[in-house]
């Protein structure tokens, strides 16, 4: 019997501008109205958005090889490689962050949902979920449904059906998570693999200043091995990266089984599969996958 599955969700939720010169890379500033309205949040709960130096498809960012990584996360939020099917996913899994939605467990409690159907209502005014906007505002940092409730995950599960909603968590998706975490992977010097334990860690952790955010995974590793930007071994630095992911994941109880790491990253490292190349086969909550 395969242990039971929890949805994840981060702690991380608005952009926020970081000097991140000593990776390399950009950060891209969020236009002065494109939260009119949104009240700001502490730092510890915003990530950052950025851009790589290099904009050509070289690692996880290939139309392949992010389909692969889209799976593998897939696996482990929705315990099946059928990530499309997840835009009218939502529920609250008790965790303290309200609502988790979506592709990518957007929360209505970090901030990241209502980006989400801000930018929905921008490319689409007067959608199902615009007049959710001023209750998402006040239940923003709280495990609140106060004006969600009764019918928001109706509504949501019927957004999804649309092609306006689907692109926009998308776009979310890879503004908030992938191209930061694929941006970082490559400042570091890492390949396809390294880009998605990066990428994991984001979407699970969020970025943020407390002790379990990506950044202070990151800095945890560094102080092991040297990434290969830095003339280290990529192996030994990927190592040292998921042996400090395994420590933040068992700092909280609904993150405690870490096998989203130790039979599935750990397993493409110890075979040497740094591209990522299929065939792929992992486990997570004991349950088998495969890309072939």
């Amino acid at each position: 019997m395969s242990a039971p599955h929890q949805r994840t969700a981060r702690r991380s939720t608005r952009p926020v501008r970081l000097a991140l010169a000593a990776l390399g890379v950009t950060v891209l500033a969020v236009p002065a109205n494109a939260y009119a309205g949104a009240p700001t949040h502490p730092a510890s709960h915003r990530v950052v958005t950025a851009t790589s130096q290099v904009a050509a498809a070289t690692g996880l960012d290939d139309p392949a090889k992010k389909e692969i990584a889209m799976q593998l996360v897939s696996s482990a939020e929705n315990s099946s490689l059928n990530w499309k099917a997840q835009y009218k996913y939502i529920e609250d899994i008790g965790d303290g962050r309200g609502y988790t939605a979506g592709i990518i467990g957007f929360c209505s409690g970090t901030g990241d949902m209502l980006d989400l159907v801000e930018l929905y209502t921008q490319r689409k005014p007067g959608n199902v979920l615009a007049k959710y906007l001023p209750a998402l505002r006040d239940v923003d940092g709280t495990d609140s449904h106060d004006g969600l409730d009764p019918d928001f995950t109706k509504d949501w599960a019927g957004a999804a059906s649309d092609t306006v909603f689907k692109q926009a968590q998308n776009d979310e998706r890879d503004r908030v998570y992938f191209d930061p975490a694929v941006s970082r992977g490559k400042a570091d010097g890492l390949g396809t693999l390294g880009q998605f334990a990066y990428y994991d860690a984001i979407v699970m952790h969020g970025d943020g200043d407390d002790s379990t955010s990506f950044s202070a995974i990151r800095e945890r590793a560094l102080a092991e091995a040297e990434p290969p930007a830095r003339g280290g071994d990529e192996v030994t630095y990927l190592n040292a990266f998921l042996d400090a992911r395994v420590w933040a994941m068992q700092q909280e109880e609904a993150h405690s089984d870490t096998t989203r790491v130790d039979t599935a990253q750990r397993v493409f490292l110890d075979n040497g599969n740094l591209n990522l190349d299929p065939p792929l086969d992992w486990k997570v909550y004991g349950d088998s996958y495969h890309i072939g």
